[in-house]
């Protein structure tokens, strides 16, 4: 009850804007240019200010760093390797799995920071943030490669072209050199970063059909289930070898079952792909959340 509380105001807001765009005068015309105001200014706002919010502690949280970059490694190998596999390769398409790879291993960071204090006390924010920061340059540029690769375009045009990777590599410098968004600017990014939440998710919901996740089932399964099953599973042995303290062991746990990030549909609908599969998908990920987050604490509890 509690994860399906803390989800809901993702999940309705992807509701909102499905309804608001079948059922109403602000069509996919309008939802087009959300997509844009939200790609290239709203969401890279909000990341910077995520990662430069709370000074990163390299040295004493070094364990769970390098168990927090295996398993992201992990996950992003496990999901470029689907249309590899004997049974499961035949049956996915390689444009769609280029552009939803990344279902597998990106994660919604504002669920990860509202987790983090209840399950975690008062270091489990700080602890997240590391992470965050140190993983979520990495992930975003996974998440371009298999795209750029696809369309035969150059990928160190398209990092250098994208503005959710230049926010994150640049908060992560700005976090590591010490800088902070000035007290009497903060109320106004956070509030951008407020826009960029909500209207991404609407933005997901309105991009959404059912029709192509029908016709990718395959592909669902194969990414859902290294997002919601295998990681927990991962995290739990990687917690184990590393011998990590029960603190880093449940947030790392919690950061394992985290649905996918909503952005996944603005970059997959901005570089040109199918944004429906990706948008039903984000919405399938935050419903499994609920069934994922209990089942990780519950391993090592």
């Amino acid at each position: 009850m509690y994860y399906a509380q803390l989800l809901f105001p993702d999940f309705s807001l992807i509701l909102c804007g499905y309804l608001v765009c079948r059922y109403t005068a602000l069509n996919r015309t309008v939802w087009e240019q959300v997509e844009s105001l939200t790609y290239y200014f709203l969401f890279p706002v909000l990341l910077f200010q995520s990662i430069v919010r709370t000074p990163l502690d390299l040295r004493a949280a070094s364990s769970l760093i390098i168990a927090g970059l295996a398993m992201g490694l992990g996950s992003i190998l496990l999901s470029y390797a689907l249309p590899y596999l004997p049974w499961l390769g035949p049956r996915i398409n390689r444009r769609e799995h280029a552009a939803n790879a990344q279902i597998a291993f990106r994660f919604n960071s504002f669920i990860a920071l509202a987790l983090a204090e209840r399950l975690a006390g008062p270091q489990g924010p700080q602890l997240v943030a590391v992470l965050i920061g140190i993983c979520v340059p990495i992930f975003n540029v996974a998440a371009v490669w298999p795209m750029a690769r696809h369309a035969q375009r150059g990928f160190l045009r398209e990092l250098l072209r994208n503005p959710l990777i230049l926010a994150t590599a640049s908060g992560l410098v700005a976090n590591l050199l010490g800088f902070a968004i000035p007290g009497w600017l903060e109320p106004t990014v956070n509030r951008i970063g407020a826009a960029s939440i909500a209207l991404g998710l609407m933005a997901a919901g309105a991009g959404m059909q059912f029709g192509p996740l029908a016709r990718a089932k395959v592909l669902a399964v194969g990414v859902l289930g290294i997002r919601h099953f295998l990681l927990p599973l991962m995290a739990l042995g990687l917690s184990t070898l590393m011998g990590l303290s029960p603190l880093h062991t449940t947030v790392l746990m919690a950061f394992s079952a985290l649905p996918t990030a909503s952005s996944c549909y603005v970059l997959v609908a901005k570089m040109g792909y199918n944004g429906a599969l990706t948008a039903s998908l984000v919405s399938l990920s935050t419903l499994l959340a609920m069934l994922s987050l209990p089942f990780a604490i519950g391993l090592i509890r």
